[in-house]
């Protein structure tokens, strides 16, 4: 089988691999789409992302659906041609992180596609895959597209069961990149009275205002956009800080109310916060890290229409045209989630 594997930074290849066999309680999969994530770009371009480095080749992806082809001994509850949304999260279960119900937390977590580990944890674009049973969810209904949807949106349900009630607040998302415009379209399900954005590129701030966003403004082109929003101490409830960009979140500040809730969700690497003007305004900040319990229930938001992800899925390629695909992920001008159809 092929696979999509980084050895260094600009250095993608499609390497060859055994079609692998499925043991009990697994299942093989026949992979249909795989979605190009931040940290797959951070691999390709950069060789890594902060501390964590690449050390050795490793097999990229973990947004990924596809129909189940064989059932290993003692699976029950999936049938061969189900299309299933993939969980790339595989918590030990065992540890005291995930004997408390924090199994994003998992100590000896293998969550596919990463190299914070040695030997990393390869990933999931390739051909075929195998999946313990219990990381598959039925996505009836859904696209193939769609269906790989389900992880990032499941890290913005974790991000928001973090901050709270979004019924009748106020939020601001900063990054419309693919989490941003999700937060827009959960905020949206979820009851906010209003959401505004803000991006530095045209392309991404139109998709906001498709998925949702009352409110969107170019801080490239205005960086003091928020200014209206400072007066009296502030207007918005709940910032959703997508970019991972210091500037970013120190630009929003003065635009929350006091007690408002920071909820970061971008990762770039460590960030300066403005900290003395967080305490006067008593802000919460509260960081979001992957996810476990939500992502039946992203697949399930999916079904019932109460978030429509296709907005997003800008670009797909074929599995030899990687190269291309993630050239194109990573121009946030023209694209917002590119795929790869296997």
């Amino acid at each position: 089988m092929k696979t999509i594997t980084v050895h260094a930074a600009k250095d993608l290849r499609i390497d060859e691999h055994d079609t692998p066999s499925p043991g009990p309680g697994e299942v093989l999969i026949r992979m249909e789409r795989g979605g190009i994530c931040g940290s797959d770009l951070h691999y390709y371009n950069h060789g890594g992302f902060g501390t964590v480095r690449l050390r050795e080749p490793m097999i990229l992806g973990h947004e990924v659906a596809g129909q189940v082809a064989a059932l290993g001994p003692g699976v029950t509850g999936l049938t061969e041609g189900a299309r299933v949304a993939v969980s790339p999260s595989r918590p030990c279960g065992t540890c005291g992180f995930c004997q408390a119900g924090q199994q994003n937390h998992c100590l000896n977590m293998r969550f596919y596609g990463s190299a914070m580990p040695f030997p990393h944890i390869q990933g999931a674009f390739r051909e075929w895959l195998v999946a313990d049973a219990a990381q598959c969810v039925v996505a009836d209904g859904l696209s193939a597209g769609e269906a790989a949807m389900a992880e990032p949106l499941a890290v913005v349900l974790h991000g928001a069961r973090l901050a709270g009630a979004l019924a009748g607040k106020r939020v601001l998302v900063t990054g419309c990149g693919p989490i941003g415009l999700l937060a827009v379209s959960v905020a949206r399900a979820y009851g906010a009275l209003q959401i505004a954005a803000t991006d530095i590129t045209p392309f991404t701030l139109a998709k906001a205002r498709e998925v949702g966003a009352d409110d969107t403004f170019n801080v490239a082109e205005t960086p003091d956009a928020l200014a209206p929003f400072t007066a009296d101490k502030g207007h918005f409830d709940v910032l959703f800080e997508c970019s991972g960009v210091a500037s970013a979140l120190a630009a929003a500040v003065p635009a929350l109310r006091p007690g408002a809730t920071v909820l970061q969700l971008g990762l770039g690497g460590d960030m300066t916060l403005p900290m003395q003007a967080m305490t006067a305004k008593e802000l919460v900040l509260k960081g979001s890290f992957r996810f476990h319990h939500e992502y039946p229930l992203a697949v399930q938001m999916m079904q019932a229409g109460r978030i429509d992800v296709s907005p997003l899925i800008t670009q797909s390629f074929a599995l030899d045209e990687a190269q291309t695909a993630f050239e194109t992920a990573s121009d946030r001008h023209q694209s917002v989630k590119v795929q790869i159809a296997f």
